[in-house]
């Protein structure tokens, strides 16, 4: 088997700290992308596929990763995103009822580089205290300082625009064409798993590209407007900046998710910031202040919008917040039928604690339109 012959392989951290391990199958050479990590026990396959993560190589602190194989109907996009993959096991021979092939098998479908054989413990805690950063996973451990030329050249994530990578190139449809409610959802990286809440919600979605226009948006004759999550920095998106506020100006039904809501903040003048870590896990605990009531979420963001911002601006109210660290995890726009959150509703993968959020959604629109009949 592969793992009986697999070659030497290491992470170059930006700051030149190196971790060693082991190729994980045949494919060789260098793989270069922002470090982060991510905590949940399950769901790689949902996460590998999350077009949030797309430039950056994920750390899995779970011990083992591949067991359970993977699955078609798991997929958050129609490939793998990650620019890497680094782990502690790697497991060969997967196990579960009705999977489709081996993780082994689909990364190299994909073309993904993975190295196991890591202490991850000590590589995340690194992280931890020293922040993400850029990387490179390499089977070319003996082209060392070749390799640390290549990263202080490889650019950094602040600043940089993702979203039109990952975004679709065409508008397309998803759901019954009968169904109640038209909505026009902005693809900045959008997962299945937020289409597949809006369709059996009795919605009929358009999917527009990333840099669609307000009168795009509103030749599908929408009752409510959606902008997904994405990878990157959003401060470079300033046409979708500009669309929001003409979406806005109209008082027309807006929900944003994790870099749709990070625009909305930045429609707002709330600037956002690249955090030390980010947020990665399905396990994360938010408090909702309307409700007064607790959630457990899924959550993957590097960026964040400023809280001092949020309190001072007198249109703002912070509905949401992390209980670890105070994070600003939702807003809505008090004179505007807009809210947004941070977090991941739809999860997958992750707790269903925040599907609420898409009912509210519907309820926004259904008002919308009692008072524009």
């Amino acid at each position: 088997m592969k793992y009986q012959t697999r070659k030497k392989a290491m992470i170059l951290l930006a700051d030149g700290t190196v971790f060693y391990g082991k190729a994980v199958a045949g494919k060789e050479g260098s793989s270069f992308g922002e470090v982060c990590f991510n905590t949940g026990t399950t769901g790689y396959q949902e996460i590998f596929t999350d077009p949030s993560y797309f430039g950056q190589i994920m750390v899995t602190t779970n011990a083992h990763i591949g067991n359970y194989g993977v699955k078609e109907d798991e997929e958050e996009s129609d490939s793998v995103k990650i620019a890497g993959l680094v782990c502690k096991n790697f497991s060969y021979v997967p196990s579960r009822a009705g999977k489709s092939d081996s993780l082994e098998n689909y990364l190299d479908q994909n073309n993904v580089m993975a190295i196991s054989d890591v202490d991850t413990r000590a590589l995340v805690r690194y992280i931890r205290d020293n922040g993400v950063m850029n990387a490179v996973i390499t089977t070319e451990i003996d082209q060392l300082e070749a390799l640390k030329e290549k990263l202080n050249a490889f650019p950094a994530m602040e600043g940089r625009e993702l979203a039109s990578e990952v975004s679709t190139k065409e508008p397309y449809f998803v759901g019954d064409p009968n169904a109640s409610f038209k909505v026009a959802a902005v693809d900045f990286g959008i997962k299945k798993n937020i289409l597949r809440n809006l369709a059996k919600r009795d919605c009929y979605i358009k999917v527009f590209p990333y840099n669609a226009t307000l009168a795009d948006l509103k030749a599908f004759n929408p009752d409510g407007y959606f902008l997904s999550n994405g990878p990157g920095d959003p401060e470079p998106l300033t046409k979708a900046i500009e669309m929001i506020k003409e979406i806005l100006a109209e008082n027309l039904p807006l929900f944003g998710i994790c870099l749709g809501h990070q625009l909305i903040a930045l429609s707002q003048g709330i600037p956002t910031y690249k955090m030390h870590n980010g947020h990665r896990g399905i396990n994360h605990p938010v408090m909702n202040h309307l409700t007064g009531k607790g959630e457990i979420t899924s959550q993957n963001h590097g960026f964040s919008i400023n809280r001092e911002a949020a309190q001072a601006n007198s249109a703002v109210e912070i509905t949401h917040s992390h209980l670890n660290d105070h994070e600003v995890m939702g807003i809505r726009l008090k004179d505007k039928n807009c809210f947004s959150v941070q977090y991941h509703p739809e999860a997958g993968p992750g707790p269903n604690d925040a599907t609420y959020l898409f009912d509210q959604f519907i309820e926004n629109i259904k008002q919308h339109k009692l008072e524009t009949v």
